[in-house]
């Protein structure tokens, strides 16, 4: 979310994060964005002032489809921690994503609750379900999005329309498939073109990163392997490299690392930090740049009160914090 916001225009006062990979790959890559490691739930952020946007992923367990959703009685749900600290540092706007499991009617009642807090501290409160395919990301990854303004920026704010045609699977990664001289790669890279062509599912399935406590990486569960393979993908792990010369011309190869983080929407200057397992947990729970820099942009142009087609409006002030 933070790399996207920053290309949305965004300059970051400060970004939180409770795992020490992603706190380090964010000092590797971001030094300059104040990275801290901490625990939100003690955290105290008083001390920040005039600052426009306050944005964080928040916990997806207690609302996943996957798992029990338990919502407000799971004690991983940081929706409370979020609003505390939203109420501390008083922004103009807030962004918080979620899975698509929060947008059930389960939790009507809790997002009810949640527009009421907002009321309280004078803002109102929207949301959709966002599709990261209409962003130019080939993955079927839905999220929800919430985004809270304070009343005076409403009437300026538009949801981002959707990118026609996403890249393709193929074009995204094929040349890594190839980079190592594996013979198969052009036949692959048309197979992964002729699905995209033939049927519907156009798109990679959703990359998920998983859970401390579950698993390495791979490419989640049976019925996500198995779209994997219909593109010529093995999903039961990641490769520590792309398929080499000796390569069987016809083997079912395994992503990289930097395929999945290509998937992800990252650029290739983006280095991650950690052992696999926990490279790719960062990479499969991360909301895609691309998504998070549309809705950015639009943020952008509600807190200048100008139209989404406008011309760039100035860098803001963003209080980051990841409540994973």
């Amino acid at each position: 979310m933070a790399l996207g916001l920053e290309q949305a225009g965004f300059k970051h006062l400060v970004v939180f994060d409770n795992d020490k990979y992603a706190h380090a790959t964010l000092l590797n890559n971001r030094s300059g964005w104040n990275p801290q490691l901490c625990d939100v739930r003690t955290l105290n952020c008083s001390s920040y002032e005039n600052v426009d946007l306050f944005a964080a992923g928040v916990p997806c367990p207690p609302f996943s489809i996957a798992g029990q959703q338990k919502g407000g009685n799971d004690e991983r749900d940081l929706f409370p921690d979020a609003l505390r600290l939203i109420d501390q540092v008083q922004p103009k706007a807030v962004l918080l994503e979620n899975v698509r499991g929060f947008s059930s009617k389960k939790f009507a009642d809790y997002r009810t609750a949640l527009n009421s807090e907002f009321r309280k501290m004078g803002m109102i409160m929207q949301w959709r379900v966002l599709n990261a395919s209409d962003y130019s990301v080939p993955q079927l990854r839905p999220r929800f999005i919430l985004v809270a303004l304070r009343k005076e920026y409403v009437p300026f704010f538009e949801w981002p329309e959707p990118i026609p045609e996403p890249p393709t699977v193929a074009n995204t990664i094929g040349d890594l498939m190839g980079s190592d001289g594996w013979p198969g790669a052009e036949a692959w890279m048309s197979k992964a073109q002729a699905i995209r062509q033939s049927r519907r599912f156009a798109n990679a399935p959703t990359l998920v990163g998983g859970s401390k406590k579950h698993g390495g990486a791979d490419l989640g569960p049976t019925r996500a392997k198995k779209k994997w393979a219909e593109l010529g993908v093995d999903g039961k792990g990641i490769a520590n490299s792309p398929p080499s010369s000796q390569t069987p011309i016809d083997a079912l190869p395994r992503l990289t690392l930097r395929m999945a983080a290509r998937l992800q929407n990252f650029p290739d200057d983006w280095e991650f930090v950690g052992g696999k397992t926990a490279q790719y947990r960062q990479i499969g729970n991360a909301l895609p740049p691309a998504v998070s820099r549309h809705v950015g942009r639009s943020i952008v142009c509600a807190l200048n009160k100008v139209e989404v087609s406008a011309t760039k409006p100035k860098q803001l002030e963003l209080f980051s914090a990841d409540v994973a």
